[in-house]
């Protein structure tokens, strides 16, 4: 192993061990309970059967992990692979960016589903968690791989990989196998969040969890991958220039998941202080009264929502969860944005359609110098009155400067799954949650979640 991939194995095992904050363990179960309500809400959507009837191709696999909703089991990294999908797929799961970034919560799928093969405890859990975490944000911390044309499966392939193993209890020399297959042929194009976007949007987080748990069944079985994958002469380095992959020297220092950022609307985060904006001018002026719509945003909220024509005339419920005219247009006219905000209906609707024409989109420098601290917005519309209306948004609710606690998460769980899941199973999922560090079997905690497909949905 070479120093870099050195560090991470020695930070993923000293973490089987290591006593964390409250603050630590307390995000932990934030997250968990996000994403599980991420999943759930999205579990009847045309791509979560789709990557659910593609893990069932493997069913009877083994090593197997449940296909959360459904009352079968799949091999464990297929288990993964859907499970990532409706996780991601509605754009409401966690964020992260500081030099670059995306969306933690995609390891979950990973250690959920080699919790379940290994029959993991819930402290164990909460551990391989905090750990992915960790090392999934550092990479965000140290260098702008997005900015280089790499996509964010890059970074969360390997904290997948080493979280996995943690819970498959491989030995040292196996971890560091595994971040070799994980990261090697995983190297994933940042094409995948640009022009028109396509399903598989949604799905390259899941398929970074997929590889990171086939890395460690590959590495368990005694696989061995490229010497030197982030240092050698043709390792990751070469490619990227070197970085420090800066993690703490003491495990039980991990705080990184206490800085993530939770998400109050189905779409980008970039979007999120827009989206509030917008709302609250809902009811208060008469879409057909708007003369102009100007939003001053940061530079790398409009790279990912405004800097493409095809952001002011979305033809796909992928592109227009990515666009700020869209997403704000939605919600002057409808006052909300959720999962049904990106159908066809909408995607052909006139007023929307019009009001996007007035809008204009523009980069403030001083927007951009508050960011990543901060996330901001400011919306200005005009009437064909004169009047001007104007709203600044600095942190959206989530931001980790406006945290969500436990009771809005319970309150954004039972909104996903309204009339489609009982509020006592909700309930009684976020309590088991909160007593996670208590439980002798993770299994059984998410078993809570079989039989969605026959008896809920």
């Amino acid at each position: 192993m070479d120093k870099t991939s050195s560090r991470i194995v020695d930070f993923a095992i000293s973490a089987r061990d290591a006593s964390f904050s409250a603050s630590a363990v307390d995000a932990c179960k934030r997250s968990l309970v996000d994403t599980f309500a991420c999943a759930l809400g999205a579990f009847d959507t045309p791509l979560a059967h789709k990557a659910r009837h593609t893990a069932g191709r493997y069913k009877g696999g083994q090593p197997a992990a449940q296909v959360w909703g459904c009352d079968w089991t799949a091999s464990v990294e297929m288990a993964a692979y859907a499970n990532g999908v409706m996780l991601r797929l509605l754009d409401l799961s966690d964020a992260y960016r500081k030099k670059c970034g995306g969306h933690p919560s995609d390891v979950v799928a990973a250690i959920a589903a080699a919790a379940d093969a290994c029959n993991s405890s819930g402290a164990e859990v909460i551990a391989a968690t905090i750990a992915a975490y960790e090392i999934y944000c550092a990479c965000c911390d140290a260098v702008d791989l997005n900015a280089l044309g790499w996509d964010q499966p890059v970074y969360g392939v390997v904290a997948s990989a080493m979280g996995a193993g943690m819970l498959f209890g491989l030995d040292r020399e196996q971890m560091g196998q595994a971040l070799s297959l994980a990261l090697a042929p995983n190297l994933a194009l940042l094409q995948t969040r640009r022009g028109s976007l396509s399903s598989w949007k949604n799905c390259a987080g899941a398929n970074a969890a997929r590889n990171g748990v086939f890395a460690v069944l590959l590495a368990r079985e005694g696989y061995t991958g490229p010497e030197e994958v982030f240092e050698g002469p043709h390792g990751l380095f070469e490619i990227t220039g070197a970085f420090d992959w800066d993690l703490p020297s003491i495990a039980s220092e991990s705080n990184r998941i206490a800085r993530v950022n939770f998400k109050s609307f189905p779409l980008c985060y970039h979007g999120q202080a827009a989206a509030w904006a917008a709302q609250r001018l809902f009811g208060v002026v008469r879409p057909d009264q708007i003369e102009s719509i100007d939003v001053a945003t940061y530079q790398q909220s409009f790279n990912e929502m405004a800097s493409e024509s095809l952001k002011w005339a979305p033809r796909t419920a992928e592109t227009a969860d990515h666009s700020l005219p869209f997403v704000v247009a939605t919600m002057l006219v409808y006052g909300d944005v959720d999962r049904d905000s990106f159908n066809d209906a909408r995607l052909d609707d006139a007023v929307l359609a019009g009001l996007m024409r007035k809008t204009r989109v523009t980069v403030d420098p001083a927007l951009s110098d508050g960011y990543p601290q901060s996330a901001p917005c400011r919306l200005s519309v005009r009437l064909a009155s004169g009047d001007r209306f104007d709203v600044r948004i600095d942190s959206a609710k989530g931001h980790a400067d406006n945290p969500m606690d436990f009771g809005d998460l319970r309150t954004k769980f039972g909104k996903l799954t309204a009339g489609r899941c009982e509020a006592s199973r909700v309930a009684g999922f976020c309590r088991a949650i909160g007593a996670l560090e208590h439980a002798p079997s993770f299994r059984e905690t998410v078993g809570t979640w079989r039989h969605l497909e026959s008896t809920i949905y």
